[in-house]
């Protein structure tokens, strides 16, 4: 893995340095040319969340919540914790507000990705209908289009196999819970290795499921989850919140001083902003549209706004608050820790005793919620490539990387994973830009319906 991990590092900055503008500048493209009409039915999203709208006669197999928080659980994860803290030691504070535009514009990628999801939808081999950015390709854009569909599904097969999680899940279990009883060296690995076979077992008893199994689980444990972070990172907010201002106006200015200019327009801030934002809400990256492409409903528009809500509720609240956190406790300047260790030292100093066990409770419900959707989103990738028959293989394979990332470096981990990510962006940016007209199209008759689109949409022909 050491010999490796400098070509997987300059590889992922390599595609990075590409896929970064297909990500912003498409995003505010896709912001620009729907003129921010999405943005007018917030509430009417919340509407569609609460059920309201549902029938359980349209196609699909989850309701537009279980979507929603199938999707959540895979973006509300180590991004959120680990990959905030990576962002602020790698590019300073001033990474968090890139972060902040880069899921503003993601807003406006969701709403026109997951539609398409809905919109472009196929039965694969076993006849089941699914969604996603390869049969948004297929189906939306023809037969020439087709090696962009394979290329996701291929990097999707690859991206989606468990890594930052079990990663950083056990290294917050050995580096908080078992610190004080494993020697240095070679018992970390032993702990690693063990950790990772249990946390496989846990693991393999939901995902051979299914997405109905795990749209159940996330229903349950995402909102709990959730809630207690928000709690906990609020409270300390709250004793500190004289700081609040400094901190955030450090983010401000930061953003546009030191190293977000360096080496030219683009610099490591700016960069590092988008990418951990990309990992946090995978707002352009097409693995959402994944898990929204399930949805019960035959209704595009509706998806498209539901997912919406997702880059607010994951980077602008829940990664905000995680950075604040670290900020005010100042960990992020006098220690050489990194990833989830840096967030449970930040969570230590502000609650001491108990903070970094709360961190890893957290923790624990993240990382195993995201590995659940991750699991899904390969298997449905895999499908598309050789049929459905063999997902549940992928499922096998799945569990045994468990294992594999558990002991693995997190340099090379962080780096493999963004630049199979940043693969997926192509072919799903390409997709969302060439079919956006029909986006909007289905929009103008979902506001025109007096009913909020009762009644169902026509599917458009392809581009």
């Amino acid at each position: 893995m050491t010999f490796i991990e400098p070509y997987v590092v300059a590889f992922s900055n390599l595609v990075w340095s590409y896929v970064f503008y297909l990500i912003i500048g498409g995003g505010a493209l896709l912001l620009l040319y729907s003129r921010f009409a999405p943005f007018r039915y917030v509430k009417h999203a919340f509407d569609l969340v609460r059920g309201r709208y549902d029938d359980p006669a349209d196609p699909g197999d989850v309701s537009h919540f279980k979507a929603l928080v199938s999707a959540l659980s895979a973006t509300i994860g180590m991004g959120n914790i680990s990959g905030v803290a990576i962002a602020i030691s790698t590019g300073g504070p001033g990474a968090i507000f890139w972060m902040w535009v880069s899921a503003f514009v993601g807003m406006a990628t969701k709403f026109f990705t997951c539609s398409l999801a809905i919109m472009y939808r196929a039965r694969d081999t076993a006849g089941r209908i699914q969604g996603g950015p390869m049969y948004v390709i297929s189906e939306g854009l023809g037969s020439a289009w087709k090696p962009l569909a394979f290329l996701f599904a291929v990097a999707g097969v690859i991206g989606c196999l468990p890594l930052l999680q079990p990663n950083q899940l056990i290294q917050i279990f050995r580096d908080v819970v078992f610190s004080s009883y494993l020697s240095p060296g070679d018992g970390h690995f032993q702990f690693d290795l063990i950790a990772g076979v249990v946390l496989s077992v846990l693991v393999a008893a939901v995902i051979f499921g299914g997405i109905t199994r795990i749209a159940e689980v996330a229903s349950r444990a995402v909102p709990a989850m959730v809630v207690l972070y928000m709690v906990s990172t609020l409270w300390i907010i709250l004793n500190n919140l004289d700081e609040v201002p400094r901190y955030l106006s450090l983010i401000l200015t930061d953003a546009f001083t030191g190293t977000a200019v360096a080496g030219g327009l683009v610099g490591t801030t700016i960069v590092t902003g988008v990418r951990r934002a990309a990992f946090s809400n995978e707002a352009g990256i097409g693995t959402e549209a994944l898990a929204h492409g399930a949805a019960k409903t035959d209704e595009p528009v509706r998806e498209g706004l539901v997912a919406m809500v997702g880059p607010v509720i994951d980077t602008m609240i829940v990664c905000t608050c995680t950075a604040l956190v670290i900020l005010m406790t100042g960990v992020w300047r006098t220690t050489s820790d990194d990833g989830v260790t840096l967030t449970a030292g930040a969570f230590e100093a502000a609650m001491p005793g108990y903070g970094a066990y709360i961190l890893t409770v957290c923790v624990f419900f993240f990382a195993v919620t995201t590995l659940l959707t991750y699991s899904y989103y390969g298997a449905k990738c895999l499908s598309f490539l050789i049929g459905a028959r063999y997902a549940k293989y992928y499922n096998v394979a799945y569990v045994i990387f468990v294992v594999v990332a558990s002991v693995a470096s997190i340099d090379a981990v962080i780096s493999f994973a963004d630049a199979l990510f940043a693969l997926m962006a192509i072919p799903t940016m390409t997709s969302a830009l060439r079919l956006a007209p029909a986006v909007m199209n289905a929009f103008r008759r979902y506001n025109a319906s007096s009913t909020h689109g009762r009644k169902k949409s026509v599917r458009p022909s392809a581009v």
